[in-house]
């Protein structure tokens, strides 16, 4: 009995080696012809073989016998391939480029049009960000990682925390929208960052220039819009881990994951935490307000941190209706460098240095909530689109408890405490009178509440309702002429509560006698706004040339901080005063794009021309509080002009070069600073990068290395308390490449970078830490995996 048990053992061991040597496998990519963007969903089907591309277009079949295959390769909105495949010995991976499609059928024509196509016939200028740009270029935040689109840029404070700058417009100017919600926080801070996790996000479109005809206020100078993930495909389950590390910091982190759908219903969820310690700057002294501060090892002493992320999402998709719900918590803690926030107190008793990884006082903890839900309705020759959207934004500042002018010493660190609800609605209704009309009419509202807490003030608690009413027309004259026009109303209502100071001051009277008064920083007042805002925009397709134009009338509502601060902003080391009578900002502004792509290269230009006829910012005084320059709020005319070049090319097989540059000019037509630029106006600069594909290595797939040299101008438009930033040049390099090791169908993707690769000591203009003569970081060295299951 053993011996025929081992015969029949030893029999199908043989063949299964027979077979295996006599068997392959054929592995490769399907991606757009005209992008080289990867095509997920793609059918690839020979005899008796078959396999769906993933979401980076990569697809594999197994077992296949030696010999010659036709594979027909098909999906929608792509012209279908056939591709013969020779499958033999050390056969390379394939490579398949399907071109967009156009088809006729019975003299009735049907456009097969996927987002790229899409992009182009809008008028407005978009930029689309693909999950592998987000991967390839990763940095320490959202904004530090989309700094490389020309005409973007970020205002950073410390290592982790940055907000957007669209065009030399930041702060509420830009508005960042997440599933078609607008992220709501404490967005006026300097020092306040964006509180989203950067992994799991597949597609953001950003749009240069004036939103505010279907986004509302605060997108007067453009829109982040990061997209909802793609659907699981059917019965998938699917997920990825990815690590990643640092050298400057000793950054630590990881997140984690999963995705998978049955039939209708579906999921995704992610974890992530990040752990890091102070960053390193090239200089070993920093010099602020005629005193100097040791650095030791060169970190800037207290500009740690760690942040946990959680988020939790579930859809349902059938015939005609689509919905999904998306939970997210994102929780950070945060070390000021002393110095960004006031002077470094004298007598205190924190050893700065005693470790590179303490988060000791001055920081800020923020944990932002946020629930949304997204659904889609098909009624036919109308499609509806409903969004709803709660977030809470609960962010304090802890400090040093020392007295400040008539302030005694505080009871306790809670410096500031803002507490903010936000509840938001997107209603749409899209349709079509014909096949020439696309138009869409919509409603957005939302309400929020801030509350505060806190010894220390700066702005008051308040209300917020804002509505608005909006409707365009995408009018196709001919298949490559499209006209675009849209008009919107809002409303929009202010509430400030009234704020006493819980210690007193001392006034002197009129009779030259002594008070103290306990005084009232703000008080109850109902502010109401509105306004309308229109936009009208062409786009023509030439061949491979897309031409737009697009003007527009925008809007944004003052804030409570510009109509009701009065308080001492430490992060600034001057008093703060708001307006209660200033209107809201109306911008006019003109955008001109024209891109032409290529089979090789493509070139690319976008101009714009834009007029503020109120445009709000602070003003330095010639006052002074408790010996703290005033700053106060006031409007002025504002010109502006500017734009972007790009340039690509592919001359080499494996070589791709690219070329990019930016620039803004500013000019106060009016007010107390009049012929001054604007502050954080970004300098002139050029980008330059190649990156060049090698052939295998060893374990090593399509391995990649890559150089970017970033150029930039001396900045000597400023406006007063700036100070002129001289030009730098930086080099930053990063090597990828593709491991096949637990996955054969998804390898684990490695990426090596290497920043600031000479430690070239230099300032950003639109840096927090550049008015506090603080370096950026200097070189820095990370490594990451992607490792798919």
């Amino acid at each position: 009995m053993f011996h025929k048990t081992l015969s029949i053992w030893l029999y199908f061991s043989l063949c299964t080696i027979a077979f295996s040597q006599n068997s392959f496998n054929i592995k490769g990519s399907v991606v757009n012809a005209q992008t080289l963007q990867p095509i997920g969903g793609v059918n690839i089907i020979g005899d008796g073989l078959f396999s769906v591309s993933t979401d980076k277009g990569l697809f594999s079949i197994k077992n296949v016998a030696k010999g010659h295959y036709a594979l027909n390769v098909s999906c929608i909105g792509y012209t279908p391939k056939t591709v013969i495949v020779h499958v033999e010995l050390q056969m390379k991976d394939i490579s398949i480029k399907l071109d967009e499609a156009i088809t006729s059928l019975d003299e009735i024509e049907v456009n097969g049009k996927t987002k790229h196509r899409l992009a182009k016939e809008f008028s407005t200028i978009t930029y689309n960000v693909s999950k592998e740009f987000l991967e390839q270029n990763r940095e320490n935040s959202l904004m530090q990682t989309l700094s490389k689109i020309p005409g973007v840029t970020t205002i950073s404070i410390g290592s982790g925390q940055s907000k957007p700058v669209i065009r030399g417009l930041g702060f509420n100017r830009v508005a960042v929208v997440q599933n078609g919600i607008k992220h709501e926080a404490q967005q006026w801070g300097n020092d306040h960052g964006l509180e989203i996790d950067q992994y799991g996000i597949e597609n953001i479109q950003i749009i240069k220039g004036p939103a505010s005809l279907v986004y509302g206020s605060d997108a007067i100078a453009g829109v982040v819009d990061i997209q909802p993930n793609k659907i699981p495909n059917l019965n998938s389950f699917s997920g990825e881990v990815n690590l990643l590390g640092e050298s400057n910091n000793n950054l630590l982190g990881v997140s984690a994951g999963v995705k998978a759908r049955k039939k209708n219903w579906y999921y995704r969820s992610r974890l992530t935490y990040r752990d890091y310690g102070d960053y390193k700057v090239p200089t070993d002294k920093i010099n602020y307000e005629n005193y100097v501060f040791e650095l030791h090892d060169n970190h800037l002493r207290n500009t740690a941190g760690r942040e946990a992320n959680a988020s939790f999402n579930i859809g349902y998709v059938a015939d005609g209706i689509k919905s999904e719900t998306s939970f997210s918590n994102v929780n950070a803690k945060n070390g000021f460098f002393a110095n960004a926030h006031g002077l470094e107190v004298r007598t205190s008793s924190i050893d700065y240095d005693a470790s590179s990884r303490d988060v000791d006082l001055p920081y800020h903890t923020v944990n932002h909530f946020k629930i949304t839900n997204n659904t889609s309705i098909d009624l036919g020759n109308h499609k509806l689109l409903l969004d709803l959207g709660y977030q809470n934004n609960n962010r304090e500042e802890h400090s040093e408890p020392v007295p400040h002018g008539y302030m005694p010493a505080p009871p306790d660190t809670k410096e500031r405490e803002f507490n903010k609800n936000t509840y938001a609605l997107n209603v749409k209704d899209a349709f079509k009178t014909n096949e020439r009309h696309d138009i869409v009419f919509g409603i957005n509202t939302e309400y929020q509440n801030n509350n505060i807490g806190g010894w220390g003030f700066l702005i008051p608690e308040y209300t917020r309702f804002t509505v608005g009413a909006f409707g365009y027309d995408q009018f196709e004259i001919n298949p490559d002429l499209h006209l675009l026009t849209g008009v919107r109303y809002d409303f929009g209502q202010v509430n400030t509560q009234s704020y006493v100071d819980w210690f007193p001051s001392i006034r002197n009277n009129d009779d030259n006698t002594v008070s103290n008064v306990f005084l009232q920083r703000s008080q109850d007042k109902n502010l109401n706004f509105s306004n309308v805002s229109a936009s009208v925009g062409l786009s023509y397709l030439h061949n491979h040339t897309t031409y737009k134009i697009n003007i527009g009338k925008s809007f944004r509502m003052p804030l409570s901080n510009e109509l009701a601060s009065d308080g001492v902003n430490y992060h600034m080391y001057r008093y703060e005063r708001g307006n209660l009578d200033l209107d809201p900002e109306e911008s006019y502004q003109l955008d001109l794009e024209i891109n032409h792509a290529a089979k090789q290269y493509s070139l690319g230009i976008s101009p714009f021309i834009n007029f503020f006829e109120n445009y709000i910012y602070l003003n330095p005084t010639s006052n002074y509080y408790e010996t703290l320059q005033i700053y106060e709020y006031t409007q002025a005319k504002v010109f502006r002009i500017g734009g972007e070049v790009s340039a690509s090319t592919t001359a080499f097989k494996n070589l791709t070069l690219n070329a990019s540059a930016e620039y803004v000019y500013s000019r106060q037509t009016t007010g107390p600073k009049k012929n001054f630029t604007l502050p954080f106006s970004p300098p002139l600069s050029g980008l330059f990068s190649a990156s060049y594909q090698f052939k295998d290595i060893f374990f090593l797939c399509k391995p990649q290395l890559s150089a970017d040299y970033k150029v930039t101008a001396d900045q000597n438009e400023i406006v007063p308390p700036e100070e002129v930033t001289s030009g730098y040049q930086l080099l930053n390099m990063a090597f990828t490449s593709n491991i096949y090791m637990f996955n054969k169908n998804e390898p684990v993707e490695m990426r090596l970078k290497l920043n600031n690769a000479f430690n070239t000591k230099y300032f950003d203009h639109t840096s927090f830490y550049r008015l506090i003569d603080v370096p950026e970081a200097g070189r820095n060295v990370s490594i990451s995996l992607t490792i798919p299951f």
